[in-house]
C-alpha cells in the first residue's frame, strides 16, 4: 500500500525527548507522552489508546510546541499495570490512522507492536554504557602454569585430556579434549590491556568445575575448575575488575548439565537418589533425555521441585551464591535459554524464567539476566523474565547476511543455506520487525554481537575485508542495545567455525593489527561517551541499494550513521522525517567534514565501502 508522505514524518520512540520524566518509571506515575509530526500532516485529532486491564481507553492528545518543521502533541498516561501498552490514533479528514512500534498504518495493528513502558521494573542501568568483551578461558591467557591440564591427566569421555603449546592450532577431532592452559590468572594480568581498548564489562564463558575445555558440560556449579585457578582465582579477578571498574558476567548452563555431576551420578546410581527426578529418564539408568541427543549432556527436568530449590529457589541456591560476596558477580548469561525448562508436553519456560528473574533480582537488583537465544526471544523478553537476549536474529545474522551474505545455516551444515545478500530493505524490515515487539527499554539492553565462540571469527565471515569488518562494528557499535567484542577480533584474530574461532589469544604485539585497533579504541571511547548511542532513540531513514542510513538523537546529541556495503553511489538521505530544517550541519565525527541538509535531504561524498558517523552541530 501506498502511503501518503506526510505518514513517514510521524514519529515517537520509547526515548526520553518523547517520554517525559525519563525511567526509570513506577507503578502509580503520570507520564508525559509526546508525538511529532510535519508540519503538513493533516492530523484533526490524536489519541494514546491503552489497554488498562483488558479494556481499551483513549486518551486525547493536545497541541504542543510547533516550530518551522515540526508540530508536536502531548498527553498525560497514568501507569497502572508492571507493563503498559500503547499506541496512537490519528484523526484525518481522509480517516484515521494508527502509529504503534511497527510503524504507521490504516488497518488496525495488534497489541504485539503497541509500544511499551515497564513500571517498577528492576534495569540493569549500567548495561547503557558498557562495552563487553567475551573471553573463552581457555585461549585467551596462560597467567599461572602449574595449573595447566597435563596429558592424559584424566579421560574426558573415554578419550585421555590433550595438552597443547599455547599458540598451536585446534584441531577439529579433539576440539573439546584439548587445553592451551588459559586461566582466570591469565584474564586478571591483561585488565590494562582491556581496560586501555576501553572494555568496562566482561563476559567469560562458563568456569565451573568440568571436564571439556569449553565446560558447558558443569560437573559442580558450586566450585570454580581447578584448571581455571579455582574459586581464590575468581575472587582474585574480580577484585582486580573492581579496581578497573569493570563488570563480571559468568555463563551458567541451567539446561543441562554434564553426566559426571554428582546429581545425574548418584541419580543413575539409585533410582531412589534425592536428585533422580531432576532428570527425564526412559528407562533407568541409561536411558535418559539429553541436550539435542547428546548422551554426556543430560537435560534437566524443571517438573522437579527439588531442582527449582537447588538452582534458584532456596537461599543457598546455585545462581545467589555467585551473585554475593566475595565474588558479586554483575550478571548471568544463561545458556541456550529458549530450551530452558522445555521438553514435550512440559513447557514451563516462562514459569521457570519468572521465578529465575525473581531470585536474581532479589539478591542482586541491578544484575544482568541475559539469555542465549538463537532465534525469536521476543517472548522472554517483556519486562518479567530476561533483561536481554543474545541478539542474533535481531542484529547479528541479518546485518552480516546484509554485507556478505553470510547465513548460520553453514555452520550448522544445513542443506538450505542462503548465501545471497540480504537485501537493504529487508534488513531494516528485521531490525525493526525485532525493536516493536519489545518494550525501548529492553532494547536498549539487548546484547548485540559481530560473532562468538559459536560462529566463525568476523574477519573470517568478511572474508578478510577490513573494510567490510569496520562497517559490520560500525552499525554494531551505534545499534540500539549493548555491543559485545569477541576477544581478538580488535587485533584482527580469524578462524571459521568451532573450533578454530577459539584459538589463542596471541600476546606478541608484533602479531597485531594496529590500525585495526585503534579503530576499535576509537569508537569503543565514542560509544561509551555518546548519550545517543547508549540511551538514544532510532529512527531508520534509508535503507535500499548498498546502503543504510539512521539517526540516534539523545536529549542532548544527534547521531547519523550511515553504511555502504559496496563501492555504489549513496542515494540522497531523506532528513524530513527527523523534523530536522534545511540549513542544519553535520560534522563527521573524527574528521573535517560536513554536510548540510538541502532540500529536505543529505548528500554524503562518494567514498566506497564503509560507514561513517556524523554530529549535528
Amino acid at each position: 500500500m501506498h502511503y501518503p508522505t506526510w505518514t513517514r514524518a510521524v514519529y515517537h520512540d520509547g526515548s526520553a525527548l518523547y517520554l517525559q520524566p525519563s525511567q526509570p518509571y513506577t507503578l502509580g506515575q503520570t507520564l508525559t507522552v509526546r508525538l511529532r509530526s510535519s508540519l503538513d500532516a493533516p492530523i484533526s485529532q490524536a489519541f494514546i489508546r491503552l489497554c488498562p486491564d483488558g479494556e481499551q481507553t483513549f486518551v486525547l492528545m493536545q497541541p504542543a510546541e510547533r516550530t518551522a518543521t515540526e508540530q508536536w502533541w502531548q498527553g498525560q498516561i497514568t501507569l497502572s499495570m508492571p507493563r503498559t501498552g500503547y499506541r496512537f490514533w490519528l484523526m484525518t479528514e481522509h480517516g484515521g490512522w494508527w502509529l504503534s512500534a511497527a510503524g504507521m498504518q490504516r488497518s488496525t495493528p495488534t497489541d504485539a507492536t503497541d509500544f511499551k513502558l515497564l513500571a517498577d521494573y528492576h534495569a540493569p542501568t549500567w548495561v547503557h554504557s558498557a562495552v563487553f568483551y567475551q573471553i573463552f578461558p581457555d585461549r585467551f591467557c596462560d597467567g599461572e602454569p602449574s595449573n595447566n591440564v597435563i596429558a592424559g591427566e584424566y579421560n574426558v569421555y573415554g578419550v585421555p585430556a590433550i595438552a597443547r603449546q599455547w599458540g598451536e592450532t585446534p584441531q577439529k577431532a579433539t576440539g573439546g579434549v584439548e587445553f592451551f592452559g588459559g586461566d582466570l590468572q591469565g584474564i586478571s594480568q591483561k585488565l590494562d590491556y582491556l581496560d586501555q581498548l576501553g572494555i568496562n564489562a566482561l563476559y567469560l564463558t562458563p568456569i565451573f568445575t568440568a571436564p571439556s575445555n569449553h565446560k558447558y558440560d558443569t560437573a559442580d556449579y558450586l566450585q570454580i575448575d581447578a584448571h581455571f585457578g579455582g574459586e581464590a582465582a575468581l575472587v582474585e579477578l574480580r577484585q582486580a575488575s573492581q579496581r578497573y571498574q569493570m563488570k563480571l558476567m559468568l555463563d551458567i548452563v541451567l539446561n543441562h548439565c554434564g553426566y559426571t555431576h554428582h546429581w545425574f551420578t548418584a541419580a543413575q546410581a539409585d533410582a531412589n537418589a534425592p536428585s533422580a527426578d531432576y532428570f527425564s529418564w526412559i528407562e533407568h539408568p541409561n536411558e535418559y533425555e539429553s541436550w539435542l541427543g547428546h548422551r554426556s549432556l543430560p537435560k534437566l527436568n524443571y517438573a522437579s521441585q527439588g531442582l527449582r530449590h537447588a538452582i534458584y529457589g532456596d537461599e543457598q541456591s546455585i545462581v545467589r551464591h555467585w551473585l554475593r560476596q566475595p565474588y558479586a558477580i554483575d550478571g548471568w548469561r544463561i545458556d541456550v535459554a529458549n530450551m530452558l525448562a522445555r521438553q514435550g508436553p512440559s513447557q514451563l519456560g516462562h514459569k521457570i524464567g519468572r521465578a529465575l528473574r525473581r531470585a536474581v533480582k532479589a539478591e542482586a537488583p541491578e544484575a544482568y539476566l541475559l539469555g542465549e537465544h538463537f532465534y525469536d526471544g521476543s517472548n522472554h523478553l517483556q519486562g518479567d523474565e530476561l533483561d536481554a537476549s543474545m541478539n542474533y536474529r535481531g542484529f547479528t545474522f541479518p546485518t552480516l547476511q546484509w554485507l556478505v551474505g553470510f547465513d548460520m545455516a553453514s555452520v550448522w551444515n544445513l542443506a538450505w543455506e542462503d548465501r545471497a545478500l540480504l537485501p537493504s530493505e529487508a534488513l531494516g524490515e528485521q531490525w525493526l520487525a525485532f525493536l516493536a515487539v519489545i518494550p525501548w527499554q529492553i532494547a536498549l539492553q539487548q546484547f548485540n554481537l559481530l560473532d562468538s565462540h559459536d560462529t566463525p571469527r568476523l574477519l573470517t565471515i568478511v572474508g578478510g575485508n577490513r573494510a567490510l569488518h569496520q562497517v559490520a562494528v560500525t552499525l554494531q557499535m551505534s545499534f540500539p542495545g549493548v555491543p559485545c567484542i569477541y576477544y581478538g577480533d580488535e587485533i584482527g584474530l580469524q578462524g571459521g567455525g568451532d573450533p578454530y574461532c577459539r584459538g589463542c589469544m596471541p600476546w606478541d604485539a608484533q602479531a597485531w593489527d594496529h590500525e585495526l585497533l585503534g579503530f576499535y579504541r576509537r569508537l569503543i571511547a565514542l560509544r561509551r561517551n555518546s548519550s545517543a548511542l547508549s540511551v538514544g532513540g532510532f529512527q531508520l531513514l534509508l535503507a535500499e541499494g548498498d546502503t543504510v542510513a539512521f539517526v540516534r538523537r539523545s536529549a542532548d546529541e544527534c547521531l547519523l550513521i550511515v553504511a555502504q556495503r559496496a563501492a555504489t553511489n549513496i542515494p540522497s538521505i531523506p532528513m524530513l522525517a527527523t523534523g530536522l530544517a534545511d540549513g542544519t550541519v553535520f560534522a563527521q565525527v573524527d574528521e573535517a567534514s560536513e554536510i548540510t541538509i538541502e532540500a529536505g535531504g543529505l548528500q554524503l561524498p562518494q567514498t566506497g565501502i564503509g560507514a561513517s558517523i556524523w554530529r549535528m552541530k
